[in-house]
């Protein structure tokens, strides 16, 4: 019987092993090639839009899986970097969608090294409305890949997408596990990622601060305790009483 359960036991440990690596795997990155170099990956577990705050666009199965996409129009260089992403009929009543992000490569003299930065993201609806969007917190040192586990129009997300005209306003992005990178590819592969979320993150800092109360706390007690004195002196039951003045 007990040989019975360990074969049982070993049965689900390899079925729960089993289906951790099948939810490892996922797709490649998108990658634009110039020549015979990789110039931009892109990569997202998630890429979806919405459109008046009704229609949603989930554009992640043809970016990455089918790969119905055209990214022709993608441009590379040492300093700016555009990846553009196009569509034909993603939803009814849409004829083409073009996604571009806009990428720069500078160099900065108070870190003394250069910054590849995701400056602003573009939509043109049907090859003529154009949304525009600035973006918050999309920087990397040049070497590096930038990954953020959130990205998106939402105030609640580490990276945001900032409409900076009208027609922007009536989009919503949703990108979740975004890893891009357009400047220093090796072996078409993504470099060190450095992530949107700071070292220093909101429970981080209230453990700090909590633990500098209690300490605080902590110090004083003491402090008070080590102020307490005692009498010099004390009653002696065969002689007369003590006398303590009493100050203010």
């Amino acid at each position: 019987q007990s040989s019975r359960r360990t074969d049982v036991v070993a049965e689900l440990r390899r079925q729960l092993m089993a289906a951790e690596e099948e939810g490892s795997l996922s797709y490649p990155p998108l990658n634009i090639t110039t020549g015979n170099y990789t110039c931009i990956l892109f990569y997202a577990s998630n890429f979806s839009l919405k459109a008046n705050s009704s229609v949603l666009i989930d554009l992640t199965n043809a970016t990455f899986l089918t790969q119905n996409v055209d990214i022709s129009a993608s441009e590379c260089s040492d300093s700016n970097t555009t990846l553009s992403l196009k569509y034909t009929k993603p939803v009814n009543g849409i004829s083409s969608l073009e996604i571009r992000f806009l990428m720069t490569n500078k160099f900065y003299e108070v870190s003394a090294r250069r910054w590849s930065t995701l400056d602003s993201v573009e939509i043109v609806q049907d090859g003529e409305k154009l949304a525009k969007f600035n973006v918050s917190g999309i920087s990397a040192p040049a070497e590096y890949s930038f990954h953020c586990q959130l990205v998106g129009t939402s105030n609640l997300y580490p990276a945001r997408l900032v409409p900076s005209n009208s027609e922007a306003k009536n989009w919503d992005v949703f990108i979740s596990k975004l890893q891009i990178q357009g400047f220093n590819i090796i072996n078409n592969q993504f470099s060190y990622a450095s992530d949107c979320a700071g070292f220093f993150t909101p429970g981080i800092w209230m453990g700090l601060v909590t633990s500098i109360i209690l300490l605080w706390i902590l110090t004083y007690g003491i402090h008070m305790v080590m102020q307490l004195t005692t009498n010099s002196r004390f009653d002696d039951p065969k002689g007369p009483a003590l006398s303590v003045p009493q100050t203010e």
